[in-house]
């Protein structure tokens, strides 16, 4: 019987040893509460450490794991939906700071965008233990939790939730939950190294970050979140501009009120190797950061070019006219006058497109839509613009002499002297706003993010630009001689050139049919034939009709000028999408159809844009390109600027852009249209077709 005491006490022995470890080995049990579950998620309260000492710091969380095509939210839930709280009841002496969210994302539900979570979500909370605790003691923390889960219906929840957590000399971190909190901590949103810059103009506006570490390695993709609900349309694009050091999103606000103290948010910004960061922004509003980050200098250049460019656009065609007279009459005089009229049609174009350039900054400081071309959105623009043609038309064929019924326009770019060289000059800024150069688009979305006296200086190049053809004879007179002396030629060149007018008199009243339909056009054309009328009079007055014929004259422009206010009334029709082969654009079906996966191609455009017109006839409506559309399955939206629309304006401000053309393709499943040119051509189209399929592949 003595033979086992060796075995017992070799038992005994062993069992102390492992007592002994188990003693100051940690649980592995995890500090999380018992789940509150649901078909839609499972949802629990945890801490990061397994033991606490007295006083310390730590962290607990509300973690939810969501079944498969439900989602919560963030602190911001977009344009729907309701972000998780919670209150706690904790031990006296005990404190629990604010909740923490990690970065969302964009959750697209048709017309609409959520900000939140899908799969798992940590919410993390810092706590404070007591400092009255002592060791053997236990921290018992309990929480009740409301929140809102959604898939095709929302669902809100709630739970209540327990912890208790040992309290030791010395604090443990819980080796099961710890991988959980360091996942949370590296989604929430942190300080970053940058600059931020925010600012709005009406509804549009954009952020802007600096710093030397955003180069295009560091920024694959970029978004902000702003933390103000109601703050942005959320689901309005935001075109990235970027530059190494700088970091542009548009903006589009929700609607027109006052504006916070200060734009708070995040901007959530993937790298090139698909590696997602988020950073707090928070900037005092200011000047809307310019487009494109375009330097002055080379907005100033490009201008130039745009508005050299401008002569060659359709729009300025009819203005030929009037120059070629203008320069038939400069042949064979002498150096002096030759520099005066190149000096005074300078002007006038110059100063005409610093009076313009003035307005649009006036009417978008005061908060207006002005863009390029504006004013051909008002049909009673566009209709005087008519009569202004067809009175000039009538002059040089010889109907009346100046001073009649082409007012102060017409009769003075028709007229000799100084004087008819500076409004010709006027007169051809007005008609070629309609037309949008090369170079013209970044130049002027540029210039509208500058202060007032940059942006002037901008639209100062391009006028300058437009008019130095003429003005290098101010440089150069003797180019003067080589033109063909005067003498009857001149007569009957001045009379064929009023065709041109004629036509683009013809023009403006279809332009004013897309505008404002038939009964726009029957007021306009009734217009005419006073105006015809008045020029007839004023013509007999100036030979022997006397004072009877000026005042036939002047009653029938008055009666002409009384049928603006009713056009102005005409009502809009809705054909500028069917005319152009698409849908009619709209912010809510373009998320639709994004949200949906499908390809889609925006043209923005009016009808009286020449090179709207002329790419959809040569290039949008090419077989190849739509075969190309229809195989792959491109939904095309087009947005009519024809009338003025604070919605495309808002759009083409998002895009560094004031004025139409613009074109957006947006492929599949891609987060950023590509920009196309805005002069096309079928091959230009199909490649940027194939180039944005190559990198969505």
């Amino acid at each position: 019987m003595s033979r086992p005491r060796p075995f017992m006490h070799s038992m005994l022995r062993l069992l102390a040893l492992l007592a002994t470890v188990m003693a100051f080995t940690p649980a592995a049990r995890a500090v999380e509460s018992t789940p509150v579950r649901s078909p839609r998620a499972t949802v629990t309260l945890m801490a990061d450490q397994a033991a606490i000492a007295p006083g310390q710091a730590f962290r607990v969380a509300l973690r939810q794991r969501l079944a498969p095509g439900w989602h919560t939210y963030w602190i911001n839930p977009g344009d729907a939906g309701q972000p998780p709280e919670v209150t706690f009841a904790l031990p006296e002496g005990a404190t629990a700071g604010t909740m923490r969210f990690p970065a969302p994302q964009r959750i697209p539900f048709g017309p609409l965008v959520n900000f939140g979570y899908e799969g798992e979500a940590v919410f993390t909370i810092p706590v404070i233990a007591s400092t009255s605790l002592r060791p053997g003691d236990t921290f018992t923390l309990t929480a009740d939790a409301t929140w809102l889960v959604c898939e095709q219906v929302c669902i809100p929840e709630e739970g209540a939730f327990r912890l208790d957590i040992p309290v030791e000399v010395t604090p443990r971190p819980d080796p099961v939950t710890g991988p959980a909190f360091i996942a949370a901590e590296a989604a929430e949103p942190r300080a970053g190294p940058f600059a931020a810059r925010a600012g709005f103009d009406g509804l549009q506006g954009a952020v802007e970050l600096a710093g030397p570490l955003i180069t295009a390695n560091a920024v694959r993709e970029a978004f902000f979140f702003p933390l103000e609900v109601n703050l942005l349309d959320n689901a309005a694009p935001q075109p990235l501009t970027l530059r190494d050091g700088t970091l542009r999103l548009g903006l589009t606000r929700a609607r027109a009120d006052a504006l916070p103290a200060s734009i708070e948010g995040v901007v959530a910004i993937t790298d090139a190797a698909g590696v997602r960061g988020a950073y707090l922004v928070s900037a005092a509003p200011g000047p809307v950061p310019a487009a494109g980050g375009l330097p002055l200098w080379q907005a100033v250049l490009f201008a130039a070019l745009g508005g050299l460019i401008l002569n060659l656009m359709p729009c300025v065609f009819p203005i030929l006219a009037m120059k070629a007279v203008a320069l038939a009459r400069l042949s064979g005089q002498a150096r002096a006058a030759v520099r005066a009229h190149a000096g005074s049609y300078t002007a006038g174009v110059v100063l005409s497109f610093l009076a313009l350039g003035g307005v649009m900054i006036g009417l978008r400081a005061a908060g207006g839509v002005a863009g390029w071309g504006f004013q051909f959105t008002s049909p009673v623009f566009v209709g005087a613009m008519a009569w202004l043609m067809l009175a000039v038309g009538l002059n040089l064929s010889g109907v009346y002499a100046v001073g009649g019924p082409a007012a102060a326009g017409g009769a003075l770019a028709a007229k000799g002297g100084h004087a008819g060289s500076f409004f010709t000059g006027a007169l051809a800024v007005l008609v070629a706003t309609p037309c949008t150069a090369p170079f013209m688009a970044a130049a002027i979305g540029a210039a509208l993010g500058l202060g007032a006296v940059e942006a002037l200086a901008v639209f100062g190049a391009m006028g300058l630009g437009m008019a130095l053809p003429y003005a290098l004879l101010g440089l150069a007179p003797g180019l003067a001689r080589a033109l063909p002396k005067p003498g009857v030629w001149m007569d009957r060149l001045k009379q064929g050139l009023a065709f041109p007018m004629y036509g683009a008199a013809a023009w403006l009243v279809w332009v004013l049919a897309e505008q404002a339909g038939p009964s726009a056009v029957l007021l306009v054309l009734m217009g005419a034939v006073l105006i015809g009328f008045a020029a007839w009079a004023v013509g007999l007055a100036q030979g022997s009709g006397g004072r009877l014929g000026r005042l036939a004259g002047g009653v029938a422009l008055l009666g002409a000028l009384a049928l603006l206010p009713v056009l102005h009334a005409a009502p809009a029709p809705a054909q500028a999408a069917e005319a152009a082969g698409g849908e009619a654009w709209s912010e809510a079906r373009l998320a639709e159809l994004r949200a949906e996966g499908r390809p889609v191609f925006v043209n923005l455009t009016a009808a009286w844009c020449i090179t709207c017109k002329v790419n959809e006839r040569l290039a949008l409506s090419s077989a190849g390109v739509r075969q190309a559309f229809e195989q792959r399955g491109i939904t095309t939206l087009v947005g009519d600027w024809t009338r003025g629309d604070p919605a495309i304006t808002a759009m083409l401000r998002a895009h560094g852009r004031d004025g139409v053309p613009l074109y957006l393709f947006y492929p599949a499943g891609a987060t950023a249209p590509r920009i196309l040119p805005q002069i096309l051509t079928e091959g230009i189209v199909l490649d940027a077709l194939n180039a944005s399929g190559a990198a969505g592949s």
